[in-house]
């Protein structure tokens, strides 16, 4: 399945669900990005805690991957579009 062939109507709900979906996700997405910063902060004025700064740094890319992708599937549901094949990453290329 990949771009739908006619024009896709959504009703103002539907809009408004999509809409919350995507602050939902930027907000999230800010908040993941924010602790990568303030761990790298904290790590400047704190070198010994490199390790618990580094889990924490490394588990923000994947938690970035889910947010987008939970938004990207809700997207592509309303609009009723799906990845074709030739463009889709395998699911081990998305983390």
């Amino acid at each position: 399945m990949g771009l739908p062939e006619k024009s896709v109507a959504l009703s103002p709900e539907q809009v408004a669900e999509l809409n919350k979906k995507l602050s939902t996700m930027r907000h999230n997405v800010n908040n993941h990005l924010a602790m990568i910063v303030a761990a790298s902060e904290l790590l400047k004025r704190k070198p010994e805690m490199m390790e618990r700064m580094l889990t924490n740094i490394m588990q923000q890319p994947d938690k970035i991957i889910s947010e987008v992708r939970c938004f990207s599937d809700d997207f592509e549901s309303a609009l009723g579009i799906g990845r074709d094949s030739a463009f889709a990453m395998p699911p081990a290329a998305l983390g």
